[in-house]
């Protein structure tokens, strides 16, 4: 027998009433030190690419090397992205997740 219409809406109005909730789990504070540390090994990482790029930006401008010059400006902004994306991640995840929880 088919489900009326009406069921049907009700059935996709419903709330499981399921929201994130700290202190669930055990190792929650273990799980975030080791994000936190994974972010700011990122961050070294990025500081030591752009260190590099730039190298490879001024080499390739002082000696004529037009590949090289272009390949040191790419990976400067490769890794200022890389940089911002990784220094606004927490607040990314933070603004889309207020975004979804306001979906009704």
């Amino acid at each position: 027998m088919p489900i009326p219409l009406a069921d049907r809406v009700i059935q996709l109005a419903y709330d499981p009433g399921i929201s994130p909730k700290g202190g669930g789990l055990p190792g929650l504070a273990v799980l975030k030190n080791v994000v936190n540390s994974i972010n700011l090994f990122g961050i070294v990482a990025v500081v030591g690419a752009l260190a590099v790029s730039l190298a490879v930006w001024a080499w390739g401008h002082h000696t004529g090397g037009h590949q090289a010059e272009a390949n040191g400006k790419k990976g400067a902004t490769v890794a200022a992205g890389a940089a911002l994306g990784l220094g606004a991640a927490n607040g990314i995840v933070a603004f889309f997740s207020a975004l979804g929880s306001q979906v009704r």
